[in-house]
């Protein structure tokens, strides 16, 4: 049993909830629990989708800096691999991921909405990567994921000033992907989630994989990288399922097993 973060299944959609009151700041413990409701999400079949949310009032306002504050050098050396791997576990679930975002989400709560697939905030959210204000640089991702979602020269700036951005702004440079009501951010997320339930899942997992692996590599290997899944997917019975459904009654009216 998790104390601050657990995975909640529901109709094919599985929420990870942070709940870590005031703020959901990130412990050494909540991102540990973090990782193991990743994996839980990952290996169970009842999970379809993924819906990562902080509750009505915060996501995640950041690191716990006080657990960090009398931290040397020689004490985060090896751990700081492990945080990297904490935050980043969202991003390994072979599902479709959201994250609903309320209120703040700074320094290792918006790494964590990084690492999913998509980002709904509502309209009161703050978001950045501040950082820069304690002297260090973002540990679990921030550097990395945010250069590739919104460019080099963006993610500098957000960095470099750890100045925070607003939902319309974060929409507008592509941090986040849609902006909702504060009172509808779940329900929205949630809404984006469902339409994957019935879904064939091993064709989600391997465009997921073929998406963010081909980010990291040249052209060529990444093209070489889709074919691959591609044409491992003529195992699945879904490729027959789909394939059939669409010859006898036209696109979109197949029964997906997720195998």
């Amino acid at each position: 049993m998790t104390e601050f973060v657990r995975l909640e299944v529901d109709g094919g959609v599985g929420t990870i909830r942070l709940d870590r009151p005031p703020m959901n700041a990130f412990s050494r413990q909540v991102q540990e629990e973090l990782k193991a409701s990743a994996e839980e999400a990952t290996r169970r079949a009842d999970v379809r989708a993924v819906v990562v949310y902080g509750g009505e009032k915060v996501f995640a306002a950041g690191a716990d800096v006080k657990e960090m504050a009398g931290m040397s050098m020689a004490d985060m050396a090896p751990v700081a691999r492990r945080l990297s791997a904490c935050f980043g576990a969202l991003s390994e679930i072979p599902k479709p991921t959201v994250a609903a975002i309320t209120g703040y989400a700074l320094g290792g709560g918006m790494e964590v909405a990084l690492g999913c697939d998509r980002r709904v905030c509502g309209d009161n959210a703050k978001l950045g990567q501040p950082e820069i204000l304690l002297g260090v640089i973002p540990g679990g991702g921030g550097t990395q994921r945010m250069a590739r979602l919104i460019g080099p020269s963006r993610a500098k700036e957000l960095i470099f000033t750890g100045r925070m951005v607003d939902a319309q702004e974060a929409l507008a440079i592509g941090l986040v992907d849609q902006v909702v009501p504060a009172d509808e951010v779940y329900s929205a997320a949630r809404s984006w989630a469902e339409q994957f339930v019935d879904g064939p899942a091993m064709a989600l997992a391997a465009a997921k994989k073929a998406i963010d692996g081909g980010l990291d590599v040249d052209l060529r290997t990444g093209l070489d990288l889709e074919a691959e899944f591609f044409a491992a997917l003529f195992a699945t019975e879904d490729r027959q399922t789909g394939m059939t459904s669409f010859v006898e009654n036209g696109p979109g009216k197949a029964k997906f097993s997720g195998r």
